[in-house]
Protein backbone atom coordinates (compact mmCIF):
# COMPACT_ATOMS: atom_id res chain seq x y z
CA UNK A 1 0.00 0.00 0.00
CA UNK A 2 1.08 3.55 -0.67
CA UNK A 3 2.07 5.44 2.44
CA UNK A 4 -0.40 8.25 3.13
CA UNK A 5 2.29 10.55 4.44
CA UNK A 6 6.01 10.72 5.03
CA UNK A 7 7.48 9.53 8.33
CA UNK A 8 9.91 11.66 10.32
CA UNK A 9 12.81 9.64 8.95
CA UNK A 10 11.46 10.03 5.40
CA UNK A 11 11.41 13.78 5.94
CA UNK A 12 15.00 13.67 7.20
CA UNK A 13 16.14 11.72 4.14
CA UNK A 14 14.39 14.17 1.79
CA UNK A 15 15.85 17.15 3.65
CA UNK A 16 19.43 15.85 3.77
CA UNK A 17 19.40 14.85 0.10
CA UNK A 18 17.93 18.25 -0.82
CA UNK A 19 20.67 20.13 1.04
CA UNK A 20 23.31 17.80 -0.39
CA UNK A 21 22.00 18.49 -3.90
CA UNK A 22 22.07 22.17 -3.03
CA UNK A 23 25.83 22.04 -2.46
CA UNK A 24 26.39 20.06 -5.68
CA UNK A 25 24.29 22.33 -7.85
CA UNK A 26 25.68 25.49 -6.29
CA UNK A 27 29.23 24.24 -6.90
CA UNK A 28 28.41 23.91 -10.60
CA UNK A 29 26.11 26.90 -11.01
CA UNK A 30 28.28 29.40 -9.15
CA UNK A 31 30.71 29.42 -12.07
CA UNK A 32 28.10 30.97 -14.36
CA UNK A 33 27.50 34.20 -12.39
CA UNK A 34 31.19 34.35 -11.53
CA UNK A 35 31.99 34.33 -15.27
CA UNK A 36 31.74 38.11 -15.54
CA UNK A 37 34.26 38.41 -12.67
CA UNK A 38 36.41 35.35 -13.31
CA UNK A 39 37.13 35.79 -17.03
CA UNK A 40 38.84 39.18 -16.65
CA UNK A 41 40.47 38.18 -13.35
CA UNK A 42 42.19 35.14 -14.87
CA UNK A 43 42.40 36.72 -18.34
CA UNK A 44 40.66 33.81 -20.08
CA UNK A 45 38.56 33.70 -23.25
CA UNK A 46 34.94 32.52 -23.65
CA UNK A 47 36.25 29.23 -25.10
CA UNK A 48 38.54 28.71 -22.07
CA UNK A 49 35.69 29.52 -19.70
CA UNK A 50 33.51 27.03 -21.56
CA UNK A 51 36.26 24.46 -21.01
CA UNK A 52 36.35 25.19 -17.25
CA UNK A 53 32.59 24.57 -17.10
CA UNK A 54 32.89 21.48 -19.29
CA UNK A 55 35.84 20.01 -17.35
CA UNK A 56 33.59 19.20 -14.39
CA UNK A 57 30.98 17.65 -16.65
CA UNK A 58 33.42 15.51 -18.64
CA UNK A 59 35.27 14.14 -15.61
CA UNK A 60 31.95 13.57 -13.80
CA UNK A 61 30.60 11.65 -16.77
CA UNK A 62 33.66 9.42 -17.11
CA UNK A 63 33.77 8.78 -13.36
CA UNK A 64 30.10 7.87 -13.18
CA UNK A 65 30.43 5.48 -16.11
CA UNK A 66 33.43 3.69 -14.54
CA UNK A 67 31.65 3.49 -11.18
CA UNK A 68 28.44 2.08 -12.69
CA UNK A 69 29.51 -1.57 -12.55
CA UNK A 70 30.16 -1.29 -8.82
CA UNK A 71 27.21 0.96 -7.94
CA UNK A 72 24.98 -1.92 -6.83
CA UNK A 73 27.73 -3.76 -4.93
CA UNK A 74 27.90 -1.52 -1.87
CA UNK A 75 25.73 0.04 0.81
CA UNK A 76 24.52 3.27 -0.80
CA UNK A 77 25.24 5.27 2.38
CA UNK A 78 28.93 4.30 2.31
CA UNK A 79 29.15 4.98 -1.41
CA UNK A 80 27.52 8.37 -0.94
CA UNK A 81 29.95 9.37 1.82
CA UNK A 82 33.03 8.26 -0.12
CA UNK A 83 32.22 10.38 -3.14
CA UNK A 84 30.89 13.33 -1.13
CA UNK A 85 34.11 13.62 0.88
CA UNK A 86 36.06 13.57 -2.39
CA UNK A 87 33.77 16.29 -3.75
CA UNK A 88 34.50 18.45 -0.69
CA UNK A 89 38.24 18.07 -1.29
CA UNK A 90 37.91 19.01 -4.97
CA UNK A 91 35.84 22.10 -4.15
CA UNK A 92 38.47 23.17 -1.63
CA UNK A 93 41.10 22.98 -4.39
CA UNK A 94 38.87 25.24 -6.54
CA UNK A 95 38.81 27.78 -3.70
CA UNK A 96 42.62 27.74 -3.58
CA UNK A 97 43.17 28.00 -7.37
CA UNK A 98 45.42 30.86 -8.53
CA UNK A 99 45.36 30.48 -12.34
CA UNK A 100 43.42 28.98 -15.24
CA UNK A 101 45.25 25.64 -15.33
CA UNK A 102 45.01 25.13 -11.55
CA UNK A 103 41.28 25.88 -11.68
CA UNK A 104 40.81 23.53 -14.65
CA UNK A 105 42.54 20.70 -12.77
CA UNK A 106 40.52 21.42 -9.63
CA UNK A 107 37.26 21.24 -11.60
CA UNK A 108 38.30 17.88 -13.01
CA UNK A 109 38.96 16.51 -9.51
CA UNK A 110 35.66 17.89 -8.24
CA UNK A 111 33.81 16.32 -11.17
CA UNK A 112 35.38 12.89 -10.60
CA UNK A 113 33.71 12.72 -7.20
CA UNK A 114 30.72 15.04 -7.59
CA UNK A 115 29.42 13.44 -10.76
CA UNK A 116 28.52 10.18 -9.06
CA UNK A 117 26.69 11.69 -6.07
CA UNK A 118 23.53 12.70 -7.92
CA UNK A 119 22.99 9.18 -9.26
CA UNK A 120 23.50 7.68 -5.79
CA UNK A 121 20.98 10.13 -4.35
CA UNK A 122 18.36 9.24 -6.96
CA UNK A 123 19.02 5.52 -6.40
CA UNK A 124 18.38 6.09 -2.68
CA UNK A 125 15.11 7.87 -3.46
CA UNK A 126 14.03 5.04 -5.73
CA UNK A 127 14.94 2.46 -3.06
CA UNK A 128 13.05 4.20 -0.26
CA UNK A 129 10.00 5.76 -1.95
CA UNK A 130 7.21 4.38 -4.13
CA UNK A 131 6.64 5.66 -7.68
CA UNK A 132 3.42 7.35 -6.54
CA UNK A 133 5.44 9.42 -4.05
CA UNK A 134 8.49 10.20 -6.15
CA UNK A 135 7.04 13.24 -7.87
CA UNK A 136 6.63 14.91 -4.48
CA UNK A 137 10.07 13.73 -3.34
CA UNK A 138 11.72 14.94 -6.54
CA UNK A 139 9.83 18.21 -6.20
CA UNK A 140 11.43 18.85 -2.82
CA UNK A 141 14.88 17.55 -3.79
CA UNK A 142 14.87 19.67 -6.95
CA UNK A 143 14.20 22.69 -4.74
CA UNK A 144 17.97 22.59 -4.33
CA UNK A 145 18.17 24.06 -7.82
CA UNK A 146 16.02 27.03 -6.81
CA UNK A 147 17.57 27.32 -3.34
CA UNK A 148 21.00 27.65 -4.89
CA UNK A 149 19.70 30.78 -6.63
CA UNK A 150 17.76 32.24 -3.70
CA UNK A 151 20.42 31.64 -1.05
CA UNK A 152 23.60 30.35 -2.65
CA UNK A 153 24.16 32.55 -5.68
CA UNK A 154 23.36 35.93 -4.05
CA UNK A 155 25.49 35.07 -1.02
CA UNK A 156 28.21 33.66 -3.29
CA UNK A 157 28.21 36.82 -5.42
CA UNK A 158 28.31 38.95 -2.28
CA UNK A 159 31.33 37.03 -0.98
CA UNK A 160 32.94 37.18 -4.41
CA UNK A 161 32.57 40.96 -4.55
CA UNK A 162 33.86 41.24 -0.98
CA UNK A 163 36.75 38.75 -0.91
CA UNK A 164 37.24 37.59 -4.50
CA UNK A 165 35.86 34.78 -6.69
CA UNK A 166 37.51 32.09 -4.49
CA UNK A 167 35.20 32.82 -1.54
CA UNK A 168 32.02 31.04 -2.79
CA UNK A 169 33.92 27.74 -3.10
CA UNK A 170 35.16 28.01 0.50
CA UNK A 171 31.56 28.67 1.58
CA UNK A 172 30.42 25.49 -0.19
CA UNK A 173 33.16 23.47 1.54
CA UNK A 174 32.06 24.64 5.01
CA UNK A 175 28.39 23.81 4.37
CA UNK A 176 29.29 20.43 2.85
CA UNK A 177 31.33 19.37 5.89
CA UNK A 178 28.26 19.85 8.11
CA UNK A 179 26.13 17.78 5.70
CA UNK A 180 28.70 14.95 5.65
CA UNK A 181 28.64 14.80 9.46
CA UNK A 182 24.82 14.62 9.46
CA UNK A 183 24.88 11.76 6.96
CA UNK A 184 27.43 9.83 9.05
CA UNK A 185 25.38 10.19 12.23
CA UNK A 186 21.76 9.93 11.13
CA UNK A 187 21.40 8.22 7.74
CA UNK A 188 20.66 4.49 8.08
CA UNK A 189 22.40 1.89 5.90
CA UNK A 190 20.71 1.45 2.52
CA UNK A 191 21.54 -2.09 1.49
CA UNK A 192 18.28 -3.85 0.57
CA UNK A 193 19.54 -4.22 -3.00
CA UNK A 194 22.48 -6.29 -1.69
CA UNK A 195 20.06 -8.98 -0.48
CA UNK A 196 19.02 -9.71 -4.07
CA UNK A 197 21.55 -12.29 -5.16
CA UNK A 198 23.44 -11.57 -8.36
CA UNK A 199 26.45 -13.47 -9.67
CA UNK A 200 27.29 -10.86 -12.32
CA UNK A 201 30.71 -9.34 -11.99
CA UNK A 202 30.95 -5.52 -12.28
CA UNK A 203 31.90 -5.59 -15.97
CA UNK A 204 29.06 -7.92 -16.92
CA UNK A 205 26.72 -5.81 -14.84
CA UNK A 206 27.86 -2.70 -16.71
CA UNK A 207 27.46 -4.40 -20.09
CA UNK A 208 23.97 -5.66 -19.30
CA UNK A 209 22.91 -2.17 -18.29
CA UNK A 210 24.28 -0.33 -21.32
CA UNK A 211 22.96 -2.94 -23.78
CA UNK A 212 19.36 -2.99 -22.48
CA UNK A 213 17.15 -1.54 -25.25
CA UNK A 214 14.82 0.57 -23.08
CA UNK A 215 17.78 1.83 -21.07
CA UNK A 216 19.42 2.96 -24.31
CA UNK A 217 16.31 4.94 -25.27
CA UNK A 218 16.40 6.58 -21.85
CA UNK A 219 20.05 7.50 -22.30
CA UNK A 220 19.29 9.16 -25.66
CA UNK A 221 16.50 11.19 -24.04
CA UNK A 222 18.86 12.20 -21.23
CA UNK A 223 21.44 13.36 -23.77
CA UNK A 224 18.98 15.77 -25.37
CA UNK A 225 17.57 16.90 -22.02
CA UNK A 226 21.09 17.90 -20.96
CA UNK A 227 21.67 19.72 -24.25
CA UNK A 228 18.62 21.86 -23.59
CA UNK A 229 19.79 22.71 -20.08
CA UNK A 230 23.50 23.33 -20.47
CA UNK A 231 23.86 25.30 -23.70
CA UNK A 232 22.46 28.58 -22.39
CA UNK A 233 23.57 28.37 -18.77
CA UNK A 234 27.34 29.11 -18.93
CA UNK A 235 26.90 32.49 -20.62
CA UNK A 236 23.63 33.53 -19.01
CA UNK A 237 25.11 36.26 -16.82
CA UNK A 238 27.48 37.50 -19.51
CA UNK A 239 24.47 37.82 -21.85
CA UNK A 240 22.49 39.59 -19.13
CA UNK A 241 25.24 42.11 -18.37
CA UNK A 242 26.52 42.76 -21.89
CA UNK A 243 23.41 42.32 -24.07
CA UNK A 244 20.44 42.93 -21.79
CA UNK A 245 22.42 45.73 -20.09
CA UNK A 246 21.82 44.57 -16.52
CA UNK A 247 24.37 45.61 -13.91
CA UNK A 248 26.38 43.23 -11.71
CA UNK A 249 24.57 44.72 -8.72
CA UNK A 250 21.21 43.65 -10.21
CA UNK A 251 22.21 40.00 -10.69
CA UNK A 252 21.71 38.89 -7.04
CA UNK A 253 18.17 40.32 -7.09
CA UNK A 254 17.43 38.55 -10.39
CA UNK A 255 18.61 35.19 -9.03
CA UNK A 256 16.90 35.68 -5.69
CA UNK A 257 13.47 36.53 -7.08
CA UNK A 258 13.61 33.86 -9.79
CA UNK A 259 14.79 31.24 -7.32
CA UNK A 260 12.15 32.23 -4.78
CA UNK A 261 9.37 31.55 -7.27
CA UNK A 262 11.07 28.28 -8.25
CA UNK A 263 11.15 27.18 -4.60
CA UNK A 264 7.43 27.81 -4.32
CA UNK A 265 6.49 26.06 -7.54
CA UNK A 266 8.85 23.04 -7.19
CA UNK A 267 6.80 21.10 -4.61
CA UNK A 268 3.58 22.05 -6.42
CA UNK A 269 4.97 20.73 -9.71
CA UNK A 270 6.03 17.51 -7.93
CA UNK A 271 2.58 17.02 -6.44
CA UNK A 272 0.96 17.78 -9.80
CA UNK A 273 3.17 15.24 -11.57
CA UNK A 274 1.97 12.55 -9.12
CA UNK A 275 -1.71 13.44 -9.48
CA UNK A 276 -2.08 14.72 -13.05
CA UNK A 277 0.62 12.66 -14.77
CA UNK A 278 4.37 13.00 -15.15
CA UNK A 279 4.36 13.18 -18.94
CA UNK A 280 1.63 15.81 -19.03
CA UNK A 281 3.61 18.04 -16.68
CA UNK A 282 6.75 17.46 -18.78
CA UNK A 283 4.90 18.35 -22.00
CA UNK A 284 3.50 21.62 -20.62
CA UNK A 285 6.90 22.56 -19.20
CA UNK A 286 8.54 21.87 -22.58
CA UNK A 287 6.11 24.08 -24.47
CA UNK A 288 6.72 26.89 -21.98
CA UNK A 289 10.48 26.46 -22.38
CA UNK A 290 10.39 26.67 -26.18
CA UNK A 291 8.35 29.87 -26.15
CA UNK A 292 10.48 31.65 -23.55
CA UNK A 293 13.84 30.49 -24.92
CA UNK A 294 13.03 31.84 -28.40
CA UNK A 295 11.98 35.19 -26.94
CA UNK A 296 14.81 35.49 -24.39
CA UNK A 297 17.74 34.68 -26.67
CA UNK A 298 16.65 37.35 -29.18
CA UNK A 299 16.36 40.19 -26.67
CA UNK A 300 18.37 43.40 -26.68
CA UNK A 301 18.59 45.92 -23.81
CA UNK A 302 15.71 44.99 -21.47
CA UNK A 303 14.36 46.41 -18.18
CA UNK A 304 15.15 44.35 -15.08
CA UNK A 305 11.47 43.72 -14.28
CA UNK A 306 10.86 42.16 -17.68
CA UNK A 307 13.98 39.96 -17.41
CA UNK A 308 12.77 38.77 -14.00
CA UNK A 309 9.32 37.84 -15.35
CA UNK A 310 10.80 35.94 -18.31
CA UNK A 311 13.24 34.12 -16.01
CA UNK A 312 10.45 33.13 -13.61
CA UNK A 313 8.40 31.63 -16.45
CA UNK A 314 11.51 29.93 -17.89
CA UNK A 315 12.38 28.31 -14.57
CA UNK A 316 8.82 27.08 -14.11
CA UNK A 317 9.30 25.30 -17.42
CA UNK A 318 12.71 23.98 -16.34
CA UNK A 319 11.34 22.72 -13.00
CA UNK A 320 8.40 21.02 -14.70
CA UNK A 321 10.78 19.17 -17.03
CA UNK A 322 13.37 18.26 -14.39
CA UNK A 323 10.99 17.04 -11.70
CA UNK A 324 8.65 15.05 -13.94
CA UNK A 325 11.42 13.33 -15.93
CA UNK A 326 13.46 12.52 -12.79
CA UNK A 327 10.45 10.77 -11.28
CA UNK A 328 9.54 9.03 -14.55
CA UNK A 329 13.06 7.82 -15.36
CA UNK A 330 13.49 6.46 -11.82
CA UNK A 331 10.83 3.85 -12.67
CA UNK A 332 12.63 2.57 -15.79
CA UNK A 333 15.38 0.30 -14.32
CA UNK A 334 14.91 -3.02 -12.53
CA UNK A 335 15.89 -3.02 -8.83
CA UNK A 336 19.07 -5.04 -9.49
CA UNK A 337 20.23 -2.49 -12.11
CA UNK A 338 19.16 0.67 -10.32
CA UNK A 339 22.55 1.93 -9.13
CA UNK A 340 24.31 1.13 -12.39
CA UNK A 341 21.50 2.64 -14.48
CA UNK A 342 21.44 5.84 -12.42
CA UNK A 343 25.23 6.10 -12.62
CA UNK A 344 25.33 5.71 -16.39
CA UNK A 345 22.36 8.03 -16.87
CA UNK A 346 24.04 10.66 -14.71
CA UNK A 347 27.30 10.20 -16.62
CA UNK A 348 25.56 10.68 -19.95
CA UNK A 349 23.85 13.77 -18.58
CA UNK A 350 27.16 15.20 -17.39
CA UNK A 351 29.07 14.42 -20.58
CA UNK A 352 26.26 15.70 -22.78
CA UNK A 353 26.07 18.84 -20.69
CA UNK A 354 29.82 19.25 -20.99
CA UNK A 355 29.70 18.89 -24.76
CA UNK A 356 26.80 21.34 -24.90
CA UNK A 357 28.63 23.90 -22.74
CA UNK A 358 31.81 23.56 -24.82
CA UNK A 359 29.93 23.85 -28.13
CA UNK A 360 28.11 26.88 -26.75
CA UNK A 361 31.52 28.44 -26.07
CA UNK A 362 32.43 27.92 -29.71
CA UNK A 363 29.14 29.28 -31.06
CA UNK A 364 28.97 32.37 -28.86
CA UNK A 365 31.48 35.10 -29.65
CA UNK A 366 32.24 38.07 -27.43
CA UNK A 367 32.85 41.28 -29.37
CA UNK A 368 35.29 44.05 -28.48
CA UNK A 369 32.43 45.92 -26.78
CA UNK A 370 31.64 42.89 -24.59
CA UNK A 371 28.36 41.91 -26.25
CA UNK A 372 27.70 38.25 -27.10
CA UNK A 373 26.88 37.35 -30.68
CA UNK A 374 25.01 34.23 -31.90
CA UNK A 375 23.27 33.69 -28.55
CA UNK A 376 20.04 33.41 -30.52
CA UNK A 377 21.54 30.40 -32.35
CA UNK A 378 21.73 28.61 -29.01
CA UNK A 379 18.02 29.30 -28.54
CA UNK A 380 17.16 27.61 -31.84
CA UNK A 381 19.31 24.56 -31.04
CA UNK A 382 17.81 24.24 -27.54
CA UNK A 383 14.25 24.51 -28.91
CA UNK A 384 14.96 21.77 -31.45
CA UNK A 385 16.31 19.43 -28.78
CA UNK A 386 13.23 20.06 -26.62
CA UNK A 387 10.89 19.06 -29.47
CA UNK A 388 12.75 15.76 -29.93
CA UNK A 389 12.66 15.00 -26.18
CA UNK A 390 8.89 15.48 -26.12
CA UNK A 391 8.65 12.49 -28.47
CA UNK A 392 11.26 10.35 -26.68
CA UNK A 393 9.82 10.89 -23.20
CA UNK A 394 6.39 9.85 -24.51
CA UNK A 395 7.80 6.40 -25.39
CA UNK A 396 9.37 6.10 -21.91
CA UNK A 397 6.06 7.06 -20.31
CA UNK A 398 4.29 4.30 -22.25
CA UNK A 399 6.92 1.78 -21.10
CA UNK A 400 6.64 2.78 -17.44
CA UNK A 401 2.85 2.64 -17.61
CA UNK A 402 2.92 -0.92 -18.99
CA UNK A 403 5.61 -1.98 -16.51
CA UNK A 404 3.63 -0.60 -13.56
CA UNK A 405 0.45 -2.41 -14.69
CA UNK A 406 2.39 -5.68 -14.98
CA UNK A 407 3.84 -5.28 -11.48
CA UNK A 408 0.40 -4.57 -10.03
CA UNK A 409 -0.99 -7.66 -11.76
CA UNK A 410 1.75 -9.84 -10.24
CA UNK A 411 1.28 -8.45 -6.74
CA UNK A 412 -0.57 -10.77 -4.32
Amino acid sequence: MQKASFSRYDIFVIAILTILQFTLILDFMVLSPLGAILMPALKISTAQFGMVVSAYAFSAGISGFLAAGFADKFDRKKLLLFFYIGFIGGTLFCGLATNYHYLLLARIVTGIFGGVIGSISFAIITDLFRLEQRGRVMGFVQMAFASSQVLGLPIGLYFANLWGWHAPFIMIVLVSIVIAIMIIIYLKPIDAHLKIKSDRNPFMHLWKTISHSIYLKTFVATTLLATGGFMMMPFGTAFGVNNLKLTLAQLPLLYMVTGGFSMLTGPLVGKLSDSWGKYRVFFVGSVIMIAIVLIYTNLGPTPLWMVIILNIIMFIGISSRMISTSALISAVPDSTDRGAFMSINSSIQQISGGVAAYVAGLIVVQTATGELEHYDTLGYVVSGSIIITIILIWFLDQYVTQKTKAEIAKAP
